[in-house]
């Protein structure tokens, strides 16, 4: 079903048309995909937020939302190094979404119970890639720590 998606992202980079519906929200669990990759540690913890987001944000059923995210999986594991493949997204994604998407990184980061300084690294990358000053990426990771229960050592 998305098997277009990583074509239509990175062949015609002249027209950066907004991506919508399933394919935005592909593209965004592709990144969370590699975010949750990015300490080496992918668990079942970490697919289980990415599915528990991916549900939230467009109300899908759970079996839905888990073919999304290895939709996700097969994209992230073909998209380029993570400061084209964030700019990509950056250009076709609006701006209050891109505020949900460093959200819903620190969710995931946090998942597993564990501060890794390789994912807290990623996310802060991504959140200057994609526009999101220091103050609002701290906003959102605040408001991840609150819904998961977390308080800030």
């Amino acid at each position: 079903m998305f098997r277009n998606l990583l074509s239509r992202l990175f062949t015609d980079t002249s027209d950066p048309t907004r991506l919508s519906g399933q394919d935005a929200e592909v593209a965004i669990a592709a990144l969370l995909v590699r975010l949750a990759r990015a300490d080496d540690h992918y668990g079942p913890a970490e697919k289980l937020r990415i599915d528990q987001i991916l549900a939230r944000r467009r109300g899908l059923s759970a079996t839905e939302a888990t073919e999304w995210r290895v939709a996700a999986e097969m994209i992230e594991a073909e998209a380029p190094d993570t400061v084209r493949f964030t700019r990509t997204v950056k250009d076709r994604i609006e701006l209050a979404d891109r505020h949900d998407i460093i959200a819903a990184m620190w969710e995931v980061a946090f998942a597993d119970g564990r501060r890794d300084a390789d994912e807290e690294s990623l996310v802060r990358l991504v959140a200057g890639l994609l526009g999101i000053n220091d103050r609002d990426a701290a906003l959102a990771r605040q408001r991840a720590m609150n819904g998961l229960g977390l308080t800030d050592p």
